[in-house]
């Protein structure tokens, strides 16, 4: 781990602590393992639009801890559209009893996953380069979850063949996407809204479940 990569233990266990998550010594180390990966193939790769590793800290590393506390007690979770692994590497290291799936059709950024996977030793996360519409995984998923993927009503349609019958899906999103749930097609709902507080982040960050209208 480089030395600046260390000098942002602080900014990660302050924000976590802030929004009540608790790391232990193995979490912490795992994520500035994780931000010094990204800092590094960033620069080959161009993986992400943010370089400053503190804007990392804050923007990558916060923004997917805040989904912590709503994949809690899921088995399956998939991460479609995951990028560098946003949420879904940050979940995995926070859940190592939770089977992550983490999907995306760009091949750079799913070499960067193996590798990142790899040196962490995460056993709990399978790596998936693929459209999603082309995927059909031997066993559903209690959890969609995807950051900045598509619309709502894109997200649902594109992946409900993915849902368990008793799953839902996680949207995380910027401000209230008034819009986009106006746009549903029906099949789905938006049953809960939260309003995330992330450490640093100035704007609005909200995560949003949907499940069948049927189910409502």
């Amino acid at each position: 781990m480089s030395t600046s990569t260390k000098s942002y233990a602080t900014n990660i266990t302050q924000g976590a602590d802030a929004m009540g998550i608790a790391l232990s010594e193995e979490q912490l180390y795992a994520l500035q393992e994780y931000l010094a990966l990204l800092q590094k193939w960033n620069k080959a790769y161009n993986l992400t639009a943010i370089r400053d590793p503190k804007d990392m800290v804050n923007l990558h590393l916060l923004d997917s801890l805040a989904v912590n506390p709503y994949v809690l007690g899921a088995q399956r979770v998939i991460d479609v559209g995951t990028g560098p692994g946003l949420p879904g590497i940050i979940l995995a290291i926070m859940n190592p009893d939770i089977a992550f799936t983490l999907l995306d059709s760009n091949g750079k950024k799913t070499r960067f996953l193996f590798q990142a996977v790899t040196h962490l030793g995460l056993k709990n996360v399978t790596i998936v380069n693929d459209r999603v519409e082309a995927y059909h995984p031997s066993e559903p998923f209690d959890i969609i979850v995807s950051r900045a993927f598509a619309s709502l009503a894109d997200m649902t349609f594109w992946c409900k063949h993915l849902r368990a019958e008793h799953g839902h899906f996680l949207a995380m999103k910027g401000q209230y996407p008034q819009q986009e749930i106006d746009d549903l097609r029906g099949e789905f709902a938006v049953t809960e809204s939260f309003e995330l507080q992330i450490p640093g982040v100035e704007g609005e960050r909200h995560i949003m479940r949907l499940i069948p209208t049927a189910n409502v």
